[in-house]
């Protein structure tokens, strides 16, 4: 027998109730923002490159692309790759929504963005920086642009959200990711699904190519509110979750 709210409640300490607060503020303040507009297309990369860096430079190009065509960028709202991705939908007159996070060492929002939101905690930002995208578009970073990538693999591949689009730019730099993707599929240690999801470029107009293939869904059209996890199992030849 499931145990009842009151009961559970009762079980918690009050570090516990003020731990899940915080979690629900982080995830209804996101979802409030992203409900204001059509998703868009989120960039992930390093916040460590110069602006002068030729994945910066292309960043840039791909904000403006992107804005040239409708499409909102959204980003961590941090410096680098996220500013200039930014930078470049601003300078168009686009809209460059940015989902910062508190860090010991703060993250300063960059000075483009047309909207901002800071969480808390990671996991809610990651939430956000999904469910407001159809294309997902990830330059050379670190442990947190691997992360991201990661995750949003491996939600796609486990039927948890609708697959879609999702693009490396630059092949040298992805190049021994890839190779590491191939052994562990081969190992049968991943899914060979993950590797058809993934698109490997130079070319950043391949990522409004393919933004603009999906088009513009309504702004209370979200491709979330349409997802049948349960249908997506079933179609998958699943007929349960893993345990």
């Amino acid at each position: 027998m499931l145990p009842n709210e009151a009961e559970v409640l009762q079980r918690l300490s009050i570090a516990d109730i003020e731990r899940a607060q915080s979690y629900v503020k982080d995830l209804t303040r996101g979802l409030e923002i992203i409900r204001t507009f059509p998703q868009g297309v989120t960039v992930f990369g390093s916040a460590r490159l110069p602006q002068d860096n030729k994945y910066c430079i292309m960043a840039r190009k791909l904000g403006n692309l992107l804005a040239q065509n409708g499409h909102a960028v959204i980003t961590g709202g941090g410096p680098s790759i996220m500013e200039a991705a930014s930078l470049g939908a601003y300078e168009i007159g686009g809209r460059a929504i940015g989902f910062n996070i508190t860090l010991l060492h703060e993250q300063v929002p960059n000075p483009y963005l047309t909207e901002c939101l800071t969480f808390e905690h990671f996991f809610a930002r990651k939430v956000m920086l999904s469910m407001a995208s159809k294309v997902f578009v990830f330059f050379p970073g670190g442990f947190g642009t691997f992360d991201e990538l990661s995750d949003i693999l491996e939600i796609m591949v486990e039927k948890k959200m609708p697959i879609m689009p999702v693009f490396l730019i630059g092949k040298s730099y992805w190049r021994n990711y890839i190779k590491m993707l191939e052994k562990a599929v081969e190992s049968k240690l991943a899914d060979r699904k993950s590797l058809k999801i993934i698109t490997v470029t130079d070319d950043v107009r391949e990522v409004v190519k393919a933004a603009n293939k999906i088009g513009h869904p309504k702004v209370s059209e979200n491709y979330y509110d349409g997802f049948n996890e349960a249908q997506a199992l079933k179609k998958a030849g699943q007929t349960g979750a893993k345990g």
